[in-house]
């Protein structure tokens, strides 16, 4: 069985490397299990780098932290470096918020089944995607 193929979003990179939330643990699980691959980019990732040098409240990371947090997710996630063609991406809808819109353009490059989020803009979309879907953790479906 070819494992599902998801991206996800920043907030959800921070519940598994920093906040060790439990909405992912299934998600951790799948990706142990190997029946979900995990895809990222350079935007996503360095969106990412950024965030994790944020004031968290009393997750707040020092240096080594937030490279060990990197490090991780660069052993977890597949780098995909080839963005999906002008015309497929146009097809795409507009997220109301355009820093967003890198994880709808990254899922469809990378033909992902779905993109993880909390996002409220971005699961607006959800019913105007037809590539892939816009979940929250809780209704990824994994079987």
């Amino acid at each position: 069985m070819q494992p599902k193929r998801l991206v996800l979003d920043t907030n959800i990179w921070l519940d598994w490397l920093v906040f060790r939330d439990a909405s992912v643990l299934h998600l951790q699980d799948a990706v142990a299990r190997g029946r979900v691959e995990i895809v990222i980019d350079a935007a996503c990732e360095a969106e990412l780098e950024r965030v994790l040098a944020y004031d968290l409240a009393k997750h707040s990371l020092d240096a080594a932290a937030q490279a060990a947090a990197l490090a991780e997710c660069r052993r977890i996630a597949r780098r995909i470096d080839a963005a999906a063609p002008d015309a497929e991406r146009a097809k795409l809808p507009r997220c109301v918020d355009p820093d967003d819109q890198k994880f709808l353009e990254l899922a469809l490059a990378a033909r992902a089944d779905c993109l993880v989020t909390k996002d409220h803009k971005l699961l607006e979309l959800a019913r105007r995607t037809k590539a892939f879907r816009i979940v929250t953790p809780p209704k990824l479906s994994l079987a």
